[in-house]
């Protein structure tokens, strides 16, 4: 089957679209606990650059697997195959010239690591929201910790199944930063790579 898929080259490519929209494109990772804080301070993040003109598009955990992820468990297997295609996403969004937010626990380094291959390494910024398994556990937004700790969820990262932490993260921020100082942490390692090349 694969020998009769031929990749076809449209007119209109990813440097149209960036001069277009007057920024260049990437990807923002973040990546930590459930409970973190990824998806609030994603979506600060993306208000700002909103506001700023950049365009952007917000992946997030749980909406992708209320879509197109919804056919995975929560098994290693699938936990991987969860990252491999927003890997897969993120790229078309990069593709086409946004500024794509992505927030997902991605507890194992390779999985982000093939992440940072499929969109390219100069597209991908990695966010490490280093919370403590003991702050998320209190914050317990969604009632899951509790239940990991019953018996009741299998494969909860940092209770039954583990969390690999970024080593070298492009940016990092713990449950100690506001969300407005996260935001401008991270908005300080982006804000170059966001302008033009000339």
């Amino acid at each position: 089957m694969e020998k009769n898929i031929v990749r076809h080259t449209y007119g209109v490519n990813r440097n149209d679209r960036q001069t277009g929209n007057g920024h260049r494109s990437m990807l923002i990772f973040f990546t930590g606990l459930s409970g973190s804080g990824k998806s609030t301070i994603a979506n600060a993040l993306e208000e700002k650059l909103h506001t700023n003109g950049i365009k952007t598009f917000a992946l997030d955990g749980d909406n992708i697997r209320h879509g197109i992820n919804k056919d995975l468990s929560f098994s290693p297997e699938d936990r991987s195959e969860n990252n491999r295609r927003i890997g897969e996403i993120a790229k078309l969004f990069v593709d086409a010239g946004v500024v794509v937010l992505a927030a997902f626990v991605a507890p194992y380094k390779k999985d982000r690591d093939l992440i940072k291959d499929t969109v390219g390494s100069e597209n991908y910024v990695e966010v490490f929201v280093n919370t403590s398994l003991e702050v998320c556990e209190q914050r317990d937004v969604k009632g899951l910790y509790a239940k990991a700790r019953k018996g009741e969820i299998k494969n909860m990262t940092g209770i039954s199944s583990p969390y690999e932490a970024p080593e070298n993260p492009n940016a990092e921020v713990t449950h100690e930063n506001s969300i407005e100082e996260s935001v401008e942490i991270i908005y300080h390692k982006i804000e170059n790579h966001l302008r033009l090349k000339k």
